[in-house]
């Protein structure tokens, strides 16, 4: 596969790992069979949403990602807590998205994962690799807790350069030596946006 061809095909699976790490609501549903047929590193966590059904994942999204933050889809609050710095973080955030013409929107913090991926899938992997310890230690904390949704990490963390952590010591090894970078940028592909938290005249 040529550079642009793993580039763009990056981009597909980081519009859809957006769309299944969002809560399984009617667009969710409307939108699995296009995500189960498009982007293969997916399917076990598909499989799993499209055998358990509304109920039971609904009931299972919130097990794993609604109480503490044991599994918090909030990038900053892996680097920053809940201290005063992720203010300053969340801005950085912001800042980000502006300089590539994008504002955002929606309820959601500006570090919500879903919505970080649906930016990366435009404008590249800087910022994922930028907070990739976090990243890879959520994808960590996913696996010990045995939750399909690991597989939408492990695809997404694939996506970047250099191996992965084996564990927590690695990941904060990471953290303080910082990722491995690539800093050429993707151009936005015009794809099917899956889930529409950031707009702008790239949108």
């Amino acid at each position: 596969m040529t550079r642009r061809g793993t580039a763009e095909a990056h981009a597909v699976l980081h519009q859809a790992a957006a769309h299944c790490l969002t809560y399984p609501d009617d667009a969710f549903w409307s939108n699995l069979p296009l995500v189960r047929r498009a982007v293969p590193q997916l399917r076990e966590f598909t499989d799993f949403a499209a055998e358990a059904g509304p109920g039971k994942l609904a009931a299972h999204y919130v097990r794993v990602f609604d109480f503490k933050n044991r599994h918090s889809l909030y990038l900053s609050w892996w680097r920053d807590g809940d201290t005063r710095r992720r203010g300053m973080t969340l801005v950085h955030f912001k800042e980000v998205y502006r300089e590539h013409g994008l504002e955002f929107t929606g309820e959601e913090l500006p570090d919500f994962l879903p919505a970080v991926l649906e930016f990366t899938a435009q404008a590249g992997t800087a910022l994922l690799q930028e907070y990739r310890p976090g990243l890879e230690l959520l994808r960590l904390a996913l696996t010990d807790h045995g939750t399909p949704y690991a597989g939408v990490l492990d695809a997404v963390c694939s996506t970047l350069p250099g191996p992965s952590p084996k564990d927590r010591a690695e990941a904060h090894a990471l953290a303080r030596g910082g990722p491995p970078r690539e800093d050429v940028g993707l151009e936005p592909f015009g794809a099917a946006r899956l889930l529409p938290v950031l707009t702008g005249e790239n949108s």
